[in-house]
């Protein structure tokens, strides 16, 4: 029963490791995908076999190239309790920016270094540099905007040649249904994470100064009924309805937030509202052919190291390094998967904290095999010498992994840039490699055990 257990978890692995490895490096299935469908005329059928799932790797900015901005913000009209809560607003404000402007993935980040504050925008493959920093330089701006009439829309519509039951763009919609009024940030003075107090959902609630109140009440009193939309850049970001007349500057922005939601726009009001200057300190370009250069020399070096673990595996331990060897393959198809689905941005740091945890997975099988040689060397039989092998081994390897892995989280958490893309791939290459020395290394063992193979002591080192 226990050895139909091992085969059955192999044949997991194994199946799981075969969708794993089209995830990484599809072209060989949709090559045979392609193949089958010609041969079955099923090109233009609906019954046709698809190709497997198509994502590609994200390539940080020293592999694909493009541009690291460093910015430097001014909080000198700023009080010093809300330095924090105001950068994270521009950040999130930064990343809105860059990404309707079409940037993949960007990377933007807030950094305090001997007392500056400064904003880090690193954006991998874009084209016109120039335009990216004229729009990241411009102060983020918040407004309160009415609803048109119906007459408007259908002016507006009629002018840009919108025709009735066509599609509206997503730019033009708040354009097209919404007008400006004179409520904008500089009116506001806080915008704070609440709980309502009947349901304890998050909310977010604002105060207005003096004479923002005064224009808050006089919108709310002629909009009664109606929306009264929050714009960020053009951008709706809550679209509440006003349910009565609000005096005394106070109003709170109810929806079906999450907690973090909530605290997201909450941050973006504020930053609407507080001026924070921006000023490019420091820009840098990385050319693609510097990025595939780097890209190249990282795969080649990594195979080669990769298959020198192998031999060595192979030639010291024998039969179990040929197991350990199969766990260590299935190790590094996981975890190719796993950067490619949730997905890690790939970085020269990163692929360096992926080769790293490599080293953790062949110490995990060394220590193993190391264990098992003992107990055989005493007389133990085959079996007997895997399970205590096994039992010996799982605190040193435990201990192992988890240093390493508490070591990535402290410098996940307090580093930047690079730093965290090395920790986060240390992270997951751990776990992974922790995964394929307990479950594939110790039932591929386990199969042997009562076979024939297991009486012939040369294999086993």
């Amino acid at each position: 029963m226990t050895k139909r257990r091992n085969f059955v978890t192999l044949l997991l692995v194994l199946l799981l490791a075969f969708l794993a490895v089209n995830l990484s490096y599809p072209v060989y299935f949709d090559r045979a995908v392609d193949f089958v469908n010609a041969k079955l005329n099923l090109q233009n059928s609906k019954y046709k076999i698809p190709h497997f799932l198509g994502k590609p790797f994200r390539l940080g900015l020293d592999l694909q190239g493009g541009s690291h901005l460093l910015y430097e913000a001014d909080l000198s009209s700023i009080d010093k309790k809300n330095y924090s809560s105001a950068m994270q607003g521009l950040r999130d404000v930064i990343e809105r920016r860059v990404n309707l402007f079409g940037v993949q993935e960007p990377v933007v980040q807030v950094e305090e270094a001997a007392g500056h504050h400064r904003l880090i925008v690193e954006l991998a493959g874009i084209k016109d540099v120039t335009e990216a920093i004229k729009m990241i330089g411009q102060t983020p701006f918040l407004e309160f905007r009415e609803q048109r009439s119906e007459e408007e829309v259908k002016q507006l519509t009629e002018q840009l040649g919108i025709k009735e039951g066509d599609e509206i763009p997503a730019y033009l919609y708040g354009e097209i249904y919404f007008k400006s009024t004179e409520l904008t940030g500089k009116y506001l003075k806080t915008a704070q994470l609440a709980f309502d107090q009947t349901t304890s959902k998050p909310i977010v609630s604002l105060q207005f100064n003096d004479e923002g109140a005064k224009i808050f009440e006089d919108l709310t009193t002629k909009n009664v009924g109606k929306p009264l939309a929050i714009f960020i850049d053009g951008l709706p970001i809550s679209v509440p309805v006003v349910q009565g007349p609000i005096s005394g500057g106070k109003a709170q922005i109810t929806g079906k937030f999450t907690l973090e939601e909530a605290k997201e726009l909450s941050r973006n009001l504020s930053a609407g509202a507080l001026p924070v200057p921006i000023k490019l300190i420091s820009q840098q370009t990385v050319g693609p052919i510097l990025g595939k250069t780097s890209l190249e020399q990282s795969l080649k070096a990594g195979v080669i190291g990769f298959l020198a673990i192998i031999i060595f595996m192979i030639l010291f331990y024998r039969l179990p390094g040929v197991l350990a060897s199969l766990s260590l393959v299935i190790y590094a198809i996981f975890a190719l998967a796993i950067f490619k689905l949730i997905p890690v941005t790939l970085t020269l740091a990163g692929i360096t904290g992926f080769l790293l945890s490599i080293g953790m997975a062949v110490d995990a099988n060394i220590l193993i095999f190391s264990r098992m040689k003992e107990e055989m060397s005493q007389g133990k039989n085959f079996g007997t010498s895997v399970d205590e092998g096994f039992r010996k081994a799982w605190s040193s390897i435990r201990d192992g992994n988890f240093a390493t892995i508490l070591v990535g989280v402290i410098l996940f958490a307090l580093g930047i840039g690079f730093v965290k893309g090395f920790a986060f791939t240390l992270i997951i290459g751990n776990v992974i490699s922790f995964f394929s020395a307990i479950f594939v290394t110790k039932n591929s063992l386990q199969l042997f055990v009562g076979t024939r193979l297991e009486k012939k002591k040369w294999l086993w080192g």
